[in-house]
């Protein structure tokens, strides 16, 4: 539409049938930016400004800043901005009028108009109030359409059965783009026995990344265990180095628990955190967790934010339930498949350990004959005596690596070392595949850092790779392993000169009980899927029929920080 100044000598409901005319043109724009834009046109042809602008405080920002302004090279004083929102009297020269413009509960932002000639009346100021109140409105109602936008894709993941780790992120994403936090938000699982809170997802605005301190876990007592149990949203702001709760409960050992980013940060000052939204998941099954979100600045998180949180605690509470459940299938599909490897291993290196066994035992009896009969030759004794240590060698680096292997470790994040772990596996695989006829060539240097991980669960991924090649090559071949830093990761190749993979099974060989193997259970790459998974690393399969497969694995060094997951 196209609306026509209003002088002083407008009566009122001309004017307020005017801007009861534009609310409905506004309410068709969905971005905030065009919103903004269009209401300062809009301001200015209605009022017959000379010159107009909207100013409002961002996300990690002190003060407010110019956002919009008609004519594009006007100057506007920050200052009056700076008065309006810390609830000063704007003070603005007598040819400017200032409005506020509200959104999140709170005084966000100003809209500027400027004439040339000072000769506003009561019943254009009153105007110029009804304007800014319509385009409150209109902000809001965008930020409504955006959270309704928001938790709609959160649901669709959750239907989409999308892993709990990734779904952490999500709401954690949903959170920065809602509330636009400067600091972090996170989620921490609550650990029953011992009392105990595990961090399993954060995400550092600044950095446009995931926080070191993923996996961290901080002791509670029965105090906070009771903080918690309570259910409420606590707000804290840090004021001389202590944390005041928003509505003066004692509830500080709660923020305190949730510092843990302060050391970090000791050297940034400008990024320690100094507001604090705490969110316990208290459901009928108990505590399960907290969701946090954090911000650089004392109040800049209040009601609206914590309004925001408390509507994402069910997808939160949704996300680590299947957490637990997600993690208690791997365990016992982990379990079965290291029972099916290992007695597959047992299977395939008995005829390794008779043969080693069964060339000892004629020495030894040999020797006691001799020793009985007094023929002892001290030169024979020395080359039978080389070959029963090598066989017994054999014996022992087979059960050694088997041993390794059966005994793994808790899942979690930790460092690993890869080298050792190609060295476990060949050394229970080497002596079969030799039989076989299996050249194996190695390129993996000693020096290679450590990776994020367990080495139980380093040695499963490279053990299970390692047994898909040797299958696939049953009239023998060439087994290349290879490893080399990689920016922040480590690359790991096994390639095999085997069968290859026919194009129909490709699609399906990562999916649980899909398997071309004759005593096969399908468990195998979906285990190393998973365990990459925790890893934050990945894996990619390449094969032609008849010439071979090549399996290229990224594995995240134990010092490198995830980038950011774009959503």
């Amino acid at each position: 539409m196209c609306a026509m100044p209003l002088s002083g000598t407008r009566r009122e409901p001309g004017l307020l049938r005017l801007l009861s005319e534009i609310t409905s043109d506004l309410d068709r724009i969905r971005e905030t930016d065009k919103a903004l834009k269009t209401a300062l046109r809009l301001a200015r042809e209605i009022f017959g400004a000379d010159e107009v602008c909207v100013a409002a405080k961002r996300s990690g920002k002190d003060r407010p800043e110019i956002l919009f302004r008609l004519p594009g090279k006007t100057e506007w004083d920050p200052q009056i901005f700076t008065n309006l929102l810390a609830g000063r009297s704007a003070d603005p020269p007598p040819n400017t009028f200032i409005a506020p413009i509200e959104r999140r509960k709170r005084i966000w932002g100003g809209i500027g108009l400027r004439w040339k000639e000072a000769a506003l009346d009561r019943s254009t100021r009153r105007g110029i109030f009804r304007f800014a109140a319509i385009v409150s409105k209109m902000i809001q109602r965008i930020d409504r359409l955006r959270l309704l936008e928001v938790r709609t894709r959160i649901d669709r993941k959750i239907l989409e059965q999308l892993r709990p780790k990734d779904l952490f992120y999500q709401i954690l994403h949903g959170l920065r783009s809602l509330t636009r936090y400067d600091h972090s938000a996170a989620l921490l699982i609550h650990e029953e026995s011992p009392g105990a809170l595990e961090l399993v997802a954060e995400q550092i605005a600044w950095r446009k990344g995931k926080s070191r301190n993923v996996g961290l876990v901080r002791d509670i007592d029965e105090g906070i265990q009771s903080l918690m149990e309570s259910g409420d949203v606590f707000g804290f702001d840090r004021m001389d180095d202590r944390w005041i709760e928003w509505e003066g409960r004692d509830a500080s050992a709660l923020a305190r628990v949730l510092d843990y980013n302060c050391r970090e940060d000791c050297d940034e000052p400008d990024r320690r955190e100094a507001c604090l939204l705490c969110a316990p998941l208290a459901t009928r099954d108990g505590v399960l967790g907290v969701l946090k979100v954090a911000s650089c600045r004392p109040g800049t998180l209040g009601e609206y934010e914590a309004d925001l949180v408390r509507g994402f605690l069910a997808h939160a509470a949704v996300a680590i339930r299947n957490l637990r459940r997600t993690e208690s299938l791997e365990a016992g599909l982990l379990a079965a498949e290291k029972k099916h490897v290992m007695a597959n291993l047992v299977r395939g290196v008995s005829h390794d350990i008779n043969n080693a066994l069964g060339s000892v035992l004629p020495l030894v009896q040999q020797m006691q004959d001799d020793a009985r009969d007094g023929r002892v030759d001290a030169e024979v004794l020395e080359k039978d005596l080389e070959q029963i240590e090598t066989s017994l060698q054999v014996c022992r680096r087979v059960f050694g690596g088997m041993l390794q292997l059966d005994r793994g470790s808790a899942r979690g994040l930790g460092e690993a070392n890869l080298p050792r772990a190609v060295e476990s596996t060949l050394s229970i695989l080497e002596e079969g595949m030799r039989r076989h006829r299996i050249e194996i060539v190695l390129d993996v240097p000693e020096d290679l850092p450590a990776v994020r991980g367990t080495q139980g669960d380093l040695e499963q991924l490279v053990l299970n790779f390692a047994t898909n090649a040797r299958d696939s090559m049953p009239g023998g071949g060439r087994l290349t392993i290879r490893a080399s830093p990689e920016g922040r990761d480590v690359a790991l190749e096994i390639e095999d000169t085997g069968v290859g993979i026919e194009p129909e099974d490709f699609g399906r060989i990562q999916e649980p009980f899909f398997t071309t193997k004759r005593h096969g259970n399908g468990f195998g790459l979906s285990i190393c899927r998973s365990i990459l998974w925790d890893l934050g690393g990945s894996f990619r399969i390449e094969s032609e029929p008849g010439r071979g497969t090549r399996v290229s694995v990224q594995l995240p060094t134990a010092s490198a920080v995830d980038a950011p997951e774009e959503q």
